[in-house]
C-alpha cells in the first residue's frame, strides 16, 4: 500500500457519498454473492429465497422493525444479529472484525450468498460492507466507497466513518 495516499476527510467522503445516483431499490448486490439491502427485503423471506440467500446479517438485531431470527428464516438461512444503534456514538467498530470474518467464511464457501442489512441499508449495514472489503478485500475506505457506490447510494453516519477512517489508517 502507499502510505502516501492519505484517508480523505470525513466532509471529503461525505461529498464523494452524497454524489452520484440514489437507487431507491430494497436490495442491491454489491460485491459477488454480498448483497446490501434494507428490511423490507429482508423482511420478506420469499425475496430472501428468490434472490438465493443463504446468510443474513442483521446490522439492526433487536430494533423494532428489524426482528430477524434463526425462527424467522428457519433452517435454510444462518442468521448473524448485531445490535447497532444508527447513532454517530455508537461504536461499531467492535463488529468490523467479526462481521467481515462472517461475511468472508461464507462468500469463500460455493453457493453462499449474504445479505447485509439494516433498516435503510445505507448507513450500519453498508458500514460493515465497507469494513469488509477493507479486510478481506484489501481496499482503502475509498475504494470500498466506490465499489459499493457502483451499485448502492449509501451514506453512513460520521460516527460510522470516524471508525472507518481509523480502520482505514490501521490497515495501511
Amino acid at each position: 500500500m502507499d502510505d502516501s495516499r492519505e484517508t480523505p476527510s470525513i466532509k471529503e467522503l461525505e461529498k464523494i457519498l452524497f454524489g452520484g445516483k440514489r437507487s431507491g431499490n430494497h436490495v442491491d448486490e454489491v460485491w459477488p454473492n454480498l448483497f446490501l439491502g434494507d428490511m423490507c427485503v429482508a423482511n420478506d423471506r420469499f425475496s430472501v429465497w428468490k434472490l438465493g440467500i443463504t446468510r443474513v446479517l442483521n446490522a439492526a438485531h433487536g430494533t423494532m422493525h428489524c426482528q430477524g431470527s434463526h425462527q424467522f428464516y428457519g433452517s435454510t438461512v444462518e442468521y448473524y444479529g448485531v445490535p447497532a444503534d444508527d447513532s454517530p456514538s455508537f461504536n461499531l467498530s467492535v463488529y468490523f472484525h467479526p462481521c467481515a470474518d462472517y461475511i468472508k467464511q461464507a462468500l469463500s464457501s460455493p453457493g453462499e450468498r449474504v445479505l447485509v442489512h439494516c433498516a435503510v441499508g445505507v448507513s450500519r449495514s453498508a458500514s460493515l460492507v465497507l469494513a469488509y472489503l477493507m479486510i478481506h478485500q484489501r481496499l482503502s475506505l475509498l475504494e470500498a466507497i466506490q465499489t459499493v457506490k457502483e451499485h448502492r447510494w449509501i451514506f453512513p453516519n460520521r460516527g460510522f466513518l470516524r471508525q472507518l477512517r481509523a480502520l482505514d489508517a490501521t490497515l495501511r
